[in-house]
């Protein structure tokens, strides 16, 4: 008996190799919308893991366990879990998400699908979407990356984007879709006859995309300027925030960590998609630039369960290395309450640059992540250029 059991404790993490290893094609239905995507599972003797993907960036699962042909994968960084099971056909079926918010998820073992034989237009370069956003938007950016029938994608709003959007011509159509553990879309393409692209996003949602210079040909919008869309009252006056740091004691801005420091007052949430994106970039600044002066601190802004008890929070900060401070600055809702200073502030994320005197400098709402290709580059060089140019200056006063 002992010696059957402990042939059935080696072969487990075996069988649940043979078993799970590989990628796998995946959907999520999202209001009735089925969103395919691709997942990787990998077993070992230490457990089971799961990643999504976002182009090349890989979201990988926290923990996960394969029993009895029940797999679950968490992913506590999002708070949300993956439970399905496999059944006789080799086929995994359950569901993806947390309490209250579940998409039914099914997968199979990955094919390849051979690409349509004839003629595939060319839609790669930068297009932009005319729109009326909640925001005050007039147009998004489309960036376009293409490989014969292989499409990826990505639109940038002025808080963020899509995570990439990736696909092939099908059916006269260019089919394109993101999951990456959030941000579920997907996106028909359609090429007109007049140049345009015809959008569909969701099976609902129908847009027009215009190539830049036909855009300013028409006497249409610029897509807003994320460097101009969010301001302060009095920029002369030093900026207050405030919050609760993960032990429960009130910090503010007047506390001795910030002063005659350059702060990037950083608002977010562990919810936010483009608040995960913009994480390594703010953890590897702070490395690089701590020591001659600059300090960051997130307000983050969650829903009052995860203020009560920020496991979410907590595992953000984990997941990416955070060594800034970041304190809990209330609910949603109430991010114009706590920041009464603030013109606009409607992006997650948000990030005011506060010189050595307390004053704003700069604000800059949203983050374009890898997704859109040298529009991410060109930010990240763009707030890395502010941060030298604030630490370069002198204290002009006390705060």
């Amino acid at each position: 008996m002992r010696t059957r059991l402990l042939l059935a404790l080696i072969a487990a993490p075996a069988f649940a190799a043979q078993t799970l290893n590989g990628l796998w094609d995946a959907t999520v239905v999202v209001n009735q919308v089925e969103i395919p995507f691709r997942i990787e599972l990998s077993a070992t003797k230490d457990g089971v893991a799961g990643a999504f993907f976002n182009g090349e960036e890989r979201v990988r699962s926290t923990a996960g366990a394969f029993e009895q042909s029940s797999l679950r994968l968490q992913f506590a960084h999002y708070a949300t879990a993956l439970e399905a099971t496999l059944g006789d056909d080799g086929r995994l079926s359950g569901t993806y998400g947390r309490a209250g918010r579940l998409y039914p998820f099914r997968a199979k073992r990955f094919e390849p699908v051979p690409s349509e034989a004839g003629d595939v237009p060319s839609i790669a370069g930068l297009w932009e979407i005319p729109t009326k956003s909640p925001k005050g938007e007039s147009a998004w950016r489309l960036f376009v990356r293409q490989s014969g029938a292989e499409v990826t994608a990505a639109i940038l709003r002025v808080d963020g984007d899509t995570g990439e959007l990736s696909g092939a011509w099908r059916n006269g159509r260019f089919v394109l879709s993101h999951f990456s553990g959030a941000r579920p879309s997907l996106l028909e393409v359609t090429p007109k006859s007049d140049g345009t692209l015809d959008l569909l996003q969701n099976g609902k949602n129908r847009l027009t995309a215009l190539r830049v210079a036909d855009a300013r040909a028409k006497g249409l919008p610029e897509p807003s300027d994320p460097s101009r869309h969010t301001s302060v009252k009095d920029p002369t006056e030093p900026f207050r925030f405030s919050g609760t740091d993960l032990a429960g004691k009130p910090v503010n801005e007047t506390d001795a960590r910030f002063q005659g420091k350059v702060v990037l007052v950083n608002i977010s949430g562990s919810w936010c998609p483009n608040c995960h994106d913009e994480a390594p970039f703010l953890a590897s600044l702070y490395r690089k630039y701590r020591d001659r002066g600059l300090e960051i601190v997130t307000l983050s802004f969650e829903e009052a369960e995860q203020l009560a008890n920020p496991t979410r929070l907590k595992a953000f900060i984990a997941q990416y290395g955070l060594e800034h401070t970041v304190l809990l600055g209330g609910e949603q809702s109430q991010v114009l309450e706590r920041l009464p200073q603030a013109v606009n502030l409607n992006t997650w994320p948000a990030t005011f640059f506060l010189g050595r005197d307390g004053r704003v400098r700069s604000v800059h709402a949203g983050f374009a992540g890898k997704a859109t290709g040298e529009a991410h580059t060109k930010l990240v060089a763009e707030l890395t250029h502010t941060v030298e140019r604030l630490l370069a200056e002198s204290v002009v006063s006390a705060r």
